[in-house]
């Protein structure tokens, strides 16, 4: 039973990843593919790292603090990385796909602009 939740994980993980993969390279504009790419990739790390974490204790008996502290590590990092990313594009100046429809920073920038 033990292995097939470990299979489970690992088998998540691959997809999250390729999904993220297949959003890099498809999806329109800088913005969109940080979304992918840390959205699914934080999934399909973390995932995996379950995965590879409950292989160990279960089958190896060696409980992994490193496994986990990779967990909470990509957990904490990825997103957060990412929306410095996408905010550091957008304020200087990286377009928006033509076809975006919503721009909740516009406001916020101008405002932040005018005070300065």
């Amino acid at each position: 039973m033990s292995e097939i939740v470990i299979s489970i994980c690992i088998i998540i993980g691959t997809f999250f990843i390729i999904s993220s993969v297949i959003g890099i390279l498809r999806f329109p504009d800088l913005y969109t593919r940080l979304h992918a790419a840390s959205k699914s990739g934080t999934l399909g790390v973390a995932s995996i790292l379950i995965g590879s974490f409950l292989y160990f204790l279960l089958f190896e008996n060696i409980f992994s603090g490193k496994l986990l502290l990779g967990i909470v590590f990509v957990l904490l990092t990825a997103p957060v990385a990412s929306h410095m990313l996408a905010r550091a594009a957008y304020r200087s100046g990286v377009p928006m796909w033509e076809k975006s429809v919503q721009d909740d920073l516009k406001i916020e920038v101008l405002i932040n602009n005018d005070e300065k």
